[in-house]
């Protein structure tokens, strides 16, 4: 059965960083494009980066310069380097492939407060 595991969440302070990662249980993102998305309790799940196969790159203008989306198709693997991060950015952040999208995972908690 396909997985996705998100992790490398936590608390961290305004202007902190966070690296999240998205392992999946086969090779399932190799030649797809990839997302993370965030939800906020009562809000829809919002995109906030992709990267496609060939590697090209899309950013929520929320995060635009900020966070770095990117993929290592050997270890089946998506990553979220998250810097200068805002109060604004506190969610439960999730992977998928864009289309044909799999079982969410259970997301990874970040919360960026003093």
């Amino acid at each position: 059965q396909v997985q996705l595991a998100e992790s490398g969440g936590g608390l961290v302070q305004p202007g902190g960083s966070l690296r999240l990662s998205c392992a999946a249980s086969g090779r399932i993102f190799s030649g797809y494009a990839v997302a993370w998305y965030r939800q906020i309790p009562g809000e829809a799940r919002e995109m906030v980066a992709r990267i496609v196969s060939s590697g090209s790159t899309y950013y929520a203008d929320s995060v635009k310069g900020r966070f770095t989306i990117s993929r290592d198709n050997a270890k089946n693997t998506v990553y979220l380097q998250m810097n200068s991060l805002k109060p604004d950015d506190t969610a439960v952040y999730y992977c998928n492939r864009i289309f044909p999208s799999l079982p969410w995972g259970q997301g990874t908690q970040v919360t960026v407060s003093s």
